[in-house]
């Protein structure tokens, strides 16, 4: 496994047999049953690592970690301040608090001000990811009400990444797919069924 740690320009290391560093979904309304889809269904050696942002009421502990934890191959944790971004594992945003990535491979959460009423925002989680892995991010936009990752998503593609989003059919909510369809810069519109093997041939080439 390749150790994650930014080198003397501040940009994070990359790892061993992936074409992308780091996947980052964003869902809302129905985005468990999502999730839980896109995630079951990736391998246990899956060469990036995964940030998740899911809108949760802020005051109810999360149990966003346990639930996936026992659906996927893959190692899932609730980020903490200071996290190292590892390769097979998935870093969820914990309720109340917006997930930042930074350009040395770590994680940061930030209570700053709402994002068009949420928090954690989709939009900064890519914004940030765009920023510190430019063409080596993946944003996947699953279902949800409003518009969040609508932005980030512009901002994934202006920095060389790569942007997917779920099909309306598949959608239990389609408004988060539409609108970062409705900005131009989506790479694939893909049933739920498909994303999960459309990452492992981005990400792994297989």
């Amino acid at each position: 496994m390749t150790q994650m740690a930014g080198n003397a320009n501040n940009h994070p290391t990359q790892f061993a047999n992936a074409a992308f560093d780091i996947v980052a979904l964003a869902a809302s309304a129905g985005g468990l049953n999502a999730l839980t889809e896109v995630l079951s269904n990736l391998p246990a050696d899956f060469t990036a690592a995964i940030a998740v942002v899911q809108h949760l009421a802020p005051q109810h502990r999360s149990m966003m970690a346990d639930i996936l934890s026992r659906r996927t191959a893959l190692k899932v944790k609730q980020a903490q301040e200071g996290d190292s971004l590892a390769p097979g594992t998935i870093y969820i945003a914990p309720p109340d608090y917006h997930l930042l990535v930074n350009g040395d491979g770590t994680l940061s959460l930030s209570q700053s001000e709402l994002i068009h009423f949420l928090r954690p925002s989709a939009d900064l989680l890519f914004e940030s990811m765009a920023g510190s892995y430019k063409d080596r991010a993946i944003a996947v936009v699953l279902t949800g009400t409003g518009s969040d990752g609508a932005m980030g998503v512009e901002a994934v593609k202006k920095m060389g990444g790569i942007v997917i989003t779920q099909d309306e059919t598949t959608a239990e909510f389609a408004g988060m797919p539409i609108a970062a369809f409705q900005t131009g810069d989506v790479d694939f519109v893909l049933p739920l069924q498909e994303i999960s093997k459309t990452l492992v041939t981005l990400v792994m080439g297989n």
